[in-house]
């Protein structure tokens, strides 16, 4: 009989693991459960897609409660599909007490984005986990990137200022603070201020826009900033009108594109990189063992 599970299992696993590599989007919404329900299942999935992962770029935005989080991020799903990229958002949501499942589902605020097939969107509950994820975060990224989406933006619930488990999931943190709530010091206290690549001060119509701006590069200026070192700009959007968020697109891909040229320039040795891509590509080496190692040679 348990030989018979097993032989089972091992079919539904392979059955669902073959539909997420060929972007079924019922098949992902399904692997998300099953990781998330913490299913025996779920692990064997994501040890079988794992090798065909690593291509997908993960960005997290992150910050304190009401700064408009949910509305940036649907803001960036449109302007990433306008240069023809397939995206996948995770949010992060708190947990309903009565459910165990996310209150304010995020995807009932990215409806812009339902019928659109190179989207696909996933609310997850925290179920208790602290840090601003969920524990299944991370597992549902590799979903969502063995399917094949270029980009996954990860949405966290609203954090103070130590919850700052998406510098470990994201290649890069967008820190969204918002002007006008009495408590812009609070906010640049140390913790999420430390994890920033970029800071958007949404809601910039708002009256002490400037103010947090200027705050926010004092606090900046007062860190070490070696040469070639990337220093975190500060913009300004309105993500109800769309306002900036073109050039908050164009500022994220500027970050990839300088940690690519800081790898090639100060850690790899000539020619390595294509070296590395192709062994990746004849599956001599799988992407998360490449990038770890790269990570601890970039940062000796």
């Amino acid at each position: 009989m348990l030989r018979g599970l097993t032989g089972l299992r091992v079919q539904l696993v392979t059955s669902l693991s073959e539909r997420v590599l060929a972007g079924d989007a019922r098949a992902m919404a399904r692997a998300i459960s099953l990781i998330e329900d913490e299913n025996r299942a779920g692990a064997d999935l994501v040890r079988d897609v794992f090798s065909h992962t690593g291509r997908a770029y993960l960005i997290g935005v992150t910050g304190p409660p009401g700064a408009g989080k949910s509305t940036l991020v649907d803001r960036l799903v449109f302007e990433i599909r306008k240069i023809g990229k397939t995206v996948g958002v995770i949010a992060v949501d708190p947990t309903s007490p009565f459910s165990g499942g996310a209150v304010l589902g995020d995807r009932l605020r990215m409806q812009t984005h339902a019928q659109d097939p190179g989207v696909f969107i996933r609310s997850m509950a925290t179920r208790g986990h602290l840090g601003g994820l969920a524990r299944a975060t991370g597992d549902a990224a590799l979903v969502l990137d063995a399917a094949g989406k270029d980009v996954i933006v990860i949405e966290t619930v609203g954090v103070g200022q130590d919850e700052v488990d998406i510098v470990r999931t994201a290649d890069i943190s967008v820190v969204t603070l918002v002007p006008g709530t009495g408590d812009e010091v609070q906010a640049l206290k140390a913790g999420i201020m430390e994890i920033a690549d970029i800071f958007v001060i949404n809601k910039s119509d708002r009256e002490g826009a400037d103010r947090l701006v200027a705050a926010v590069e004092a606090t900046l200026a007062l860190g070490m900033v070696q040469a070639g070192q990337w220093r975190p700009p500060v913009l300004k959007t309105m993500a109800t009108a769309g306002k900036g968020v073109p050039d908050l697109v164009a500022t994220i891909w500027a970050f990839r594109e300088h940690a690519m040229d800081h790898l090639e320039r100060e850690v790899l040795a000539p020619g390595e990189l294509p070296a590395i891509v192709d062994r990746i590509a004849h599956r001599e080496l799988d992407p998360y063992s490449a990038a770890t190692d790269l990570l601890k040679r970039s940062t000796r």
